[in-house]
């Protein structure tokens, strides 16, 4: 099957830095994927393909078995939505207002409409806003919605950021390190928020997750992919992966249960 994304020996070189080597994965329908790797492993260079930031210099990418050459700009088009490190939300615009930005694609009205206050535009806006509500009230912050998120505690904040790529109603969702800054608890929660993304009734979407709590990516995660040194050196689920012995001599080391990425 050729359904969702994905990369095919892909290649990244900086100079005379190997980045990424020959590097091979896919991203299903239904499915959480993980990625991790220690400090310098290319895990950040990978996402970085996926989203269109680096183009590879060796392989391709495809999305549903057709050739995807992807750009940041143009990546929700696609289906696609992603979530930076930190949260990246806009200062200036409250919570509900940055949700409605993730989906300011779906917008019908145009700008000039916009612009002049038209009828056609308060309606756009109307069923953004309904939507966007909807995405915070699923993510339990919708009490929220009229904040500044400056005002608010970091890990609303990364449920917001969430629930702006989730207004984008993707079909796959890139995380990039969500739990960072999060205590215990927090991304325990996070956990049952990734685990259900995928079995949602309503908009449900695959993940492609770059972590390095390993707790996180255990729990959540239906297969892993490791690198090291830009290579992927074991891929299975998280228990084959846990018992890899490359893996466990490259990242996670006998006695440690969190690396440092």
């Amino acid at each position: 099957m050729d359904d969702g994304l994905a990369l095919h020996h892909v290649g990244v070189r900086f100079g005379g830095l190997t980045a990424l080597d020959d590097v091979s994965l896919r991203v299903p329908p239904g499915r959480v994927v993980g990625v991790i790797g220690p400090n310098g492993a290319g895990k950040t260079t990978l996402f970085n393909v996926v989203c269109g930031f680096l183009r590879p210099e060796s392989g391709a990418l495809t999305l549903d078995g057709r050739p995807l050459r992807p750009r940041p700009h143009r990546l929700t088009r696609l289906g696609i939505a992603r979530t930076l490190q930190g949260t990246g939300l806009f200062a200036g615009l409250t919570v509900l207002e940055n949700v409605m930005a993730g989906a300011s694609h779906t917008a019908r009205a145009g700008f000039l409409p916009a612009l002049l206050g038209l009828p056609r535009s308060d309606r756009d806006e109307a069923r953004l806003r309904g939507h966007a509500l909807d995405v915070l009230d699923g993510l339990g912050i919708a009490e929220h919605a009229d904040a500044a998120p400056g005002t608010l505690p970091f890990a609303v904040r990364q449920r917001v950021a969430l629930a702006r790529a989730l207004a984008a109603r993707p079909r796959l969702l890139l995380l990039d390190e969500p739990a960072g800054g999060l205590g215990a608890d927090d991304i325990a929660e996070l956990a049952e928020l990734i685990r259900d993304l995928p079995r949602r009734d309503l908009d449900p979407c695959a993940v492609l997750l770059v972590e390095h709590h390993m707790d996180l990516v255990m729990a959540v995660c239906d297969e892993l992919v490791v690198l090291d040194f830009g290579r992927v050196i074991a891929a299975g689920t998280p228990d084959e992966v846990r018992d890899d012995p490359a893996v466990t001599e490259a990242y996670l080391g006998a006695d440690v249960e969190e690396p440092a990425t």
